[in-house]
């Protein structure tokens, strides 16, 4: 009888140190909630396009926007420009948007677009782009980072990592 209290025992606790792992993992992976009042400063950020001309993210309301926070020095972010682009030139006749904020110094980005064109706007974000990416979810800072907004500029969807097809097709429902 003491056996089977003691398996009964041990089971309960392998179950509950499992599930706890799992949490963990979900809470470590998952981006975290959206801070207060970060769709308002979103909205009411401003930035430079790599040719200094101002972009006020205010001009993108009223319509779904797919936002792109990447760096030239990151591998997933470059690896996943050509489908973020593919995904504006077939989108973009249904009203989607997509803008890329480059957390990096302006010269790289400018040297970087040079060589890899892009039909999207991008904007220069700098530190200030890695605080607002926080804001809207991403506890890390870490790159890239994606963010949907609705019409409405609601944020709808955030992915930490890499885009991938399934995930442009998944959202592109959205508007």
């Amino acid at each position: 009888m003491t056996l089977n209290r003691r398996t009964i025992w041990m089971t309960g606790v392998a179950t509950a140190a499992g599930a706890a792992g799992v949490g963990v993992a979900w809470w470590r992976y998952q981006p975290n909630a959206v801070a207060t009042d970060a769709e308002a400063t979103f909205w009411a950020s401003q930035f430079e396009d790599p040719h200094g001309d101002a972009l006020n993210l205010a001009a993108w309301r009223g319509k779904p926007l797919l936002v792109n926070f990447w760096a030239t020095w990151c591998p997933p972010c470059v690896e996943e420009l050509p489908l973020l682009n593919a995904f504006y030139r077939t989108h973009a006749a249904r009203g989607w948007q997509v803008l890329g904020l480059a957390v990096d110094q302006p010269s790289a980005v400018r040297s970087f677009l040079q060589k890899l064109p892009l039909d999207f706007p991008v904007g220069m974000a700098g530190l200030a782009g890695t605080q607002l990416s926080r804001e809207l979810g991403n506890p890390t800072g870490g790159l890239p980072y994606t963010v949907v907004m609705g019409a409405d500029g609601a944020v709808l969807h955030r992915k930490i990592g890499k885009v991938s097809e399934a995930d442009l097709a998944q959202w592109a429902l959205l508007a």
